[in-house]
């Protein structure tokens, strides 16, 4: 009957656009998903979960609010023929257990500002998104200026509307956890003393720039300055080195996860950017990063 119960359960969540909660536990193997066409060639995530990659979260955007109140998943609306298949897939894979999170905003500006100058306008359509597509949760890479009152209503929005289960994460640059500054201007550690248990977890940007997994250095600089756990950040890292500066190999990259899970027993795991030229699989075979980084990273 036990067993019953908790299938009868897996199912229902399935259903009502959640996910089994073993997918939110312990650390975390995450690929944002935003080459959703290389060329013409559509690239699918269906290969993270037919290979066994052990992927548990797929962050897919960028999602951007433009003027007027209008929704575009990268140039294009969300109800583009061109994503029918998309959203399929990522249907498949939280029914296998694999949380799927729009990501919100990255590189093009504007949406957070818009979101801060005119809430009532641009919440709505975000919101329709996330419930359209039964979306688990949604990443806010904040990368322009906004303070933090905007972004704290924003969190009280999504938790009432969504409720306790869905996921809010941040894709911050390692300096902005650990004291510093970055690319949005808000102040992390108030935010997280603000509204840290609404926060599920940081997908810490350390590339580009801002920090680097060949070692553990700025890592161990985030946890020490004491205001966000390990189990709450999660090391990034660029996947192929045409993505951005500070790739890290695949060896080196398993090295500083070894110690980063010898050091902190609740480490939050790693990310990927991006997923359809992942190294050492690259276009043909994606996962392979994720193959390779997740028996390091779970243990």
């Amino acid at each position: 009957m036990r067993k019953l119960a908790a299938a009868a359960l897996a199912v229902l969540l399935v259903l009502c656009g959640a996910v089994p909660a073993s997918a939110a536990t312990g650390r975390r193997v995450i690929v944002y998903y935003q080459t959703i066409y290389n060329g013409s060639a559509y690239v699918s995530p269906l290969g993270l979960t037919q290979h066994n990659a052990g992927v548990t979260d797929v962050l897919v955007g960028a999602v951007h609010l433009d003027p007027g109140g209008v929704v575009h998943v990268n140039d294009d609306p969300p109800s583009a023929a061109k994503f029918n298949q998309m959203w399929q897939d990522l249907g498949t894979l939280r029914s296998q257990g694999v949380h799927t999170l729009a990501f919100l905003g990255g590189a093009a500006q504007g949406s957070f500002q818009r979101l801060a100058s005119d809430f009532n306008t641009y919440y709505p359509p975000l919101r329709a998104l996330l419930r359209d597509h039964s979306l688990s949760g949604i990443d806010l890479d904040i990368e322009e200026t906004v303070d933090n009152a905007s972004v704290v209503r924003l969190i009280d929005a999504l938790r009432t509307d969504f409720g306790p289960s869905f996921l809010i994460t941040f894709a911050p640059v390692a300096p902005e956890l650990s004291g510093g500054r970055g690319l949005s201007g808000l102040n992390y550690d108030q935010l997280y003393r603000d509204r840290g248990p609404q926060i599920s977890w940081f997908n810490t940007q350390f590339y580009c720039g801002w920090g680097s997994l060949s070692d553990t250095s700025g890592y161990d600089a985030i946890v020490g300055h004491g205001v966000v756990p390990a189990a709450k950040v999660v090391a990034g890292t660029v996947t192929n080195p045409a993505n951005c500066g500070g790739y890290v190999d695949m060896s080196r990259l398993q090295s500083t996860a070894r110690s980063l899970v010898a050091k902190y027993p609740d480490f939050g795991g790693v990310d990927g950017w991006e997923y359809f030229n992942s190294l050492p699989g690259g276009t043909g075979a994606p996962w392979q990063w994720a193959q390779q980084v997740a028996p390091v990273v779970k243990g």
